[in-house]
C-alpha cells in the first residue's frame, strides 16, 4: 500500500512530497529512475536513495514499511554533505554521510528545515532546466535559452541532478512517458508524444531505464 501527502510549507519549496509504502506481500519492487533524490527510513535504518540511471529492485516482506521525503528534482543541493553525482544510482546510509545525525521519522520535517536553512541553496536554473527537457527541447536549445555552453550546461546539470542533461532528457521522457501510458494512450502515440522517433525507440528506451516492458509497468496498480 503506497501512500502520499504534502510537506510542510517550510520544506515545500524544495520537497515535492512525503510517502509511505507498507508491503502486503513478499516481492520485489521496482523503484524507477524519476530525478529525485529520496531520504527513506525502512526496516535497515534512513537512507539516502540517490538519483537513479536505471531499475533498483527492492526486495520487501509482508510489514515492511517506509517512509520517505522526495526531494524536488535538482533541489536537493548541499543537504547531505556530499555532491549529489556521488549518490547517483547508490542507497547510502544516512549515518555514513555525517549529516542529520538526529533525524528520526518522528522529528524529519522540522530538522530538515532546519538543514535546509543552514545550506547553500540548489542551482536556480535546475527548474527550467527540468521543464525545458522534459517539454522535449534538445539539450543545444536548452543551453542556448539558458544563455550557457553546453559544456556548462553538464556541469551544472550533473551538480544539481546528480548526472548530465543527456541522462536527464531520457529520465524526465520516460517518466512523462509512463504517465501518458499509464492514463490509457496507445503506445504508438506515447511514443509521438513524448518525443521518440518511434514507438521502436520507446520499447527500447524503457527497457534500459526500466529493465522490464512498458506493458508491465503499465499494469502494475
Amino acid at each position: 500500500m503506497y501512500r502520499e501527502w504534502a510537506p510542510d510549507p517550510a520544506i515545500a519549496g524544495r520537497v515535492t512530497c512525503l510517502w509511505t509504502s507498507t508491503a502486503t506481500s513478499a516481492g520485489t519492487k521496482l523503484v524507477l529512475p524519476d530525478g529525485s533524490v529520496d531520504l527513506i527510513w525502512g526496516p535497515d535504518g534512513p537512507r539516502v536513495a540517490g538519483p537513479d540511471t536505471g531499475p533498483q529492485p527492492v526486495r520487501m516482506s509482508p510489514g515492511d514499511r517506509y517512509i520517505g521525503i522526495r526531494f524536488r528534482p535538482g533541489a536537493v543541493g548541499g543537504v547531505f554533505g556530499v555532491p549529489v553525482e556521488a549518490l547517483r544510482d547508490l542507497r547510502v546510509p544516512l549515518a555514513e554521510l555525517g549529516v542529520l545525525p538526529e533525524l528520526t521519522a518522528d522529528t524529519m520535517q522540522e530538522a530538515l528545515a532546519v538543514r535546509l536553512r543552514a545550506t547553500p541553496a540548489p542551482d536556480p536554473a535546475a527548474p527550467a532546466i527540468a521543464a525545458a527537457l522534459g517539454a522535449g527541447k534538445s539539450v543545444a536549445e536548452v543551453a542556448w535559452d539558458l544563455g550557457l555552453g553546453e559544456r556548462q550546461l553538464h556541469r551544472r546539470s550533473l551538480r544539481a541532478f546528480g548526472y548530465g542533461p543527456k541522462v536527464l532528457q531520457r529520465v524526465v521522457r520516460f517518466q512523462r512517458a509512463l504517465r501518458l501510458a499509464r492514463g490509457g494512450m496507445a503506445p504508438a502515440e506515447v511514443a509521438a508524444v513524448s518525443g521518440y522517433a518511434d514507438q521502436a525507440h520507446l520499447a527500447n528506451e524503457v527497457r534500459r531505464l526500466a529493465g522490464v516492458p512498458l506493458s508491465q509497468l503499465v499494469s502494475r496498480p
